[in-house]
């Protein structure tokens, strides 16, 4: 018995040890994650979700996102990663979101992707696909009040924002020449100073990532991360999640200092060769820095700035900026010029320096002795607000030089408003624009005061150690500013049209809608069709009525920026009810798009919420949370929106 039962044992090791083997090896091939796909991440609460493992293959994002959208060809695809390992489950932190090996990258979506969606299982692949451009996508009600927080403290969506992570890919959006520049000069290492008050968390945090992903090592020597007496609760945990990030500092003023007033505590702090301030709500691009530095490296009284890509601030989609430089006018306001096309006489002048009077101030680089030289920043102007325009009049006016670099890009999110105000409430933008014309303007001043005839007594503090610097550094005047860096600013009043009221283009000044064709808009609960209460006035409200073969009130132009607008005047608008607003030619209200299983829903990112009729039997239209079981938000639209 014993020998019977040592044979038995023997035959049962025999045969489990293959299984066993094999099991182990597909456990190790298939589910344990890659090195190049980990996340820094903190994963503070698990939840199933899927991410890219084992090696990178670039290949595999020309086959997910095949260029005729060919959803069958997608599904096929995923089909075939998922069996060969590529797709892989592990916890997911709602608060640190995506990890930024996800394929963001796709040019229809480079807000990012959902990827909660997907599951290897026959049938999901399809709601999946549908569902990839729809991370502001409003789920439940705890969405709704997210989203609607994320606009109160932060103005902007940061329901997306959390989504998308500490990291993703954006699109790279220089000149192809950009690639092929060679940079000569030494290299200077550089602080990078960010300083925040109340930022939300992933914003701040991809803001750093972006910029220790994209950075040389040898070229980042630090950033300083200014905390300005920030007061909401998750700000405090910061420290905890820079504690592996060996390059950040976390610096906190002592009391609320104001941007200004902040940089200047930033860069006291700081020890690299360069300076460059950015804001806190930023992503820096491929290749970034290296333009930005090196005219600096040539000459330490350049000053540079990059080119501000736009960050929507409703759905996060990262969009290139045209080719533009700085002005102003007469009411001290910031202005972007157009440049014009004779400047381009070559190619390569699209990729070198440009010189601009004036910048935007929120983003630039510069020689960290002579920013000390030349005066910092006013310490006299309070908290924001024409410190951009001071330090562009005192470098040209003083002996330096400001250039836009093309090859240098830098996404920025631009909220439609600032989510907070100076502390004792004054208008620091007016007393700040005071300072400047008093000290910068001399008696071109007066042009000022012509505008802001009610600034004229009021009170702006003591400038006279600015007039000191200005006496000491020899300053030029403002005639020779105006007379050889911005000669394109005419006086006021100088030409009759100056002052002349400019006939207002039909769209926003963007040029001209083009257009796919015209449908009608029918719903598919009760078969009424969209028609406006009154097609020729703005802030009209869209109802349902009986379809009309030939009403005009319902025929819709369906234009290649996804607008739907009603006898060429108006479009459809989403921001507060379905209503009809002037075009803006803009992501945002007005950008529509086809989601849901049959791609029968309308669906408008900037809400995060479908068009919908309010009930069967009522004409009412609203924007309400996106159902595809919900008969009230289908559509059926002879010509189609099209896919970004």
């Amino acid at each position: 018995m014993r020998v019977f039962g040592y044979r038995s044992c023997c035959t049962r090791t025999l045969l489990v040890t293959p299984v066993l083997l094999i099991a182990l090896y597909l456990y190790a091939h298939y589910k344990l994650p890659g090195e190049a796909f980990s996340t820094k991440a903190p994963r503070l609460q698990e939840v199933r979700r899927y991410t890219f493992t084992k090696q990178r293959d670039d290949s595999m994002f020309n086959e997910v996102w095949p260029s005729d959208d060919n959803e069958a060809a997608l599904a096929k695809t995923m089909r075939k990663n998922v069996k060969r390992g590529k797709y892989e489950k592990k916890n997911y932190d709602p608060l640190a979101g995506f990890d930024s090996n996800v394929a963001t990258d796709d040019p229809r979506n480079s807000a990012g992707l959902n990827y909660d969606r997907f599951e290897n299982k026959k049938g999901s692949l399809k709601e999946f696909v549908s569902e990839t451009e729809d991370i502001g996508l409003i789920k439940s009600k705890e969405d709704m009040i997210k989203r609607e927080m994320g606009y109160k403290h932060y103005a902007y969506n940061d329901m997306v924002s959390q989504r998308l992570g500490y990291r993703r890919d954006i699109p790279d959006t220089r000149h192809a020449l950009c690639k092929e520049k060679k940079y000569t000069h030494r290299v200077v290492n550089t602080s990078v100073v960010v300083c925040f008050y109340n930022e939300a968390l992933m914003t701040l945090m991809r803001t750093v990532h972006s910029i220790i992903d994209r950075t040389p090592d040898n070229i980042l020597h630090e950033i300083l991360l200014v905390d300005d007496f920030s007061d909401i609760e998750h700000v405090k945990d910061l420290q905890k999640e820079l504690k592996e990030l060996k390059k950040v500092k976390l610096l906190k003023t002592s009391k609320r200092e104001g941007l200004i007033r902040a940089r200047i505590f930033g860069a006291d702090h700081a020890t690299g060769e360069v300076l460059i301030f950015l804001d806190s709500h930023v992503e820096a691009n491929q290749d970034w820095v290296q333009p930005l530095l090196d005219p600096i490296a040539n000459d330490r009284t350049a000053v540079t700035i990059p080119i501000i890509d736009i960050i929507d601030p409703d759905t996060f989609k990262y969009t290139a900026s045209p080719l533009v430089r700085g002005g102003f006018n007469w009411g001290m306001h910031f202005a972007w010029l157009q440049m014009p096309q004779s400047f381009f006489i070559t190619e390569n002048d699209k990729v070198n320096p440009i010189k601009s009077p004036t910048m935007a101030g929120g983003l630039f680089a510069i020689d960290r002795g002579y920013f000390s030289e030349i005066g910092k920043y006013d310490p006299g102007m309070d908290v924001w607000g024409g410190e951009n325009l001071e330090i562009s009049f005192r470098v040209w006016q003083c002996g330096g030089s400001m250039h836009i670099i093309p090859c240098s890009r830098v996404g920025h999110i631009f909220r439609k408003r600032r989510p907070y105000s100076s502390p004792n409430g004054e208008d620091t933008t007016s007393k700040n624009s005071l300072r400047v014309a008093h000290v910068w303007m001399d008696d071109y001043k007066e042009y000022f005061f012509q505008i802001r005839s009610d600034l004229r007594n009021a009170s702006y503090g003591d400038i006279s150690d600015r007039l000191a610097l200005r006496k000491r550094l020899q300053c030029k005047s403002f005639k020779w500013y105006l007379d050889n860096i911005y000669p394109e600013l005419t006086l006021p009043g100088k030409f009759k049209s100056h002052n002349a009221k400019a006939a207002q283009p039909m769209f926003g000044g963007r040029g001209t809608l083009k257009k796919v064709g015209k449908t009608q808009i029918r719903n598919e609960a009760n078969g009424q069709c969209i028609e406006a209460q009154d097609m020729h006035k703005k802030g009209s409200a869209v109802l349902l009525g009986k379809c009309a073969a030939n009403g005009k009130k319902q025929m819709w132009t369906v234009t290649e920026l996804n607008e739907l607008l009603l006898n060429d005047q108006l479009c459809l608008d989403a921001e507060k009810y379905p209503r009809l607003m002037k075009c803006t030619m803009l992501d945002g209200g007005q950008h529509w798009d086809h989601t849901g299983r049959a791609r029968n829903r309308l669906y408008n990112a900037a809400t995060g919420k479908c068009l919908s009729a309010s009930s069967e039997t009522s004409s009412s239209i609203i924007m309400a949370i996106c159902n595809d079981k919900d008969s009230r938000q289908r559509w059926s639209m002879t010509v189609k929106l099209p896919q970004d």
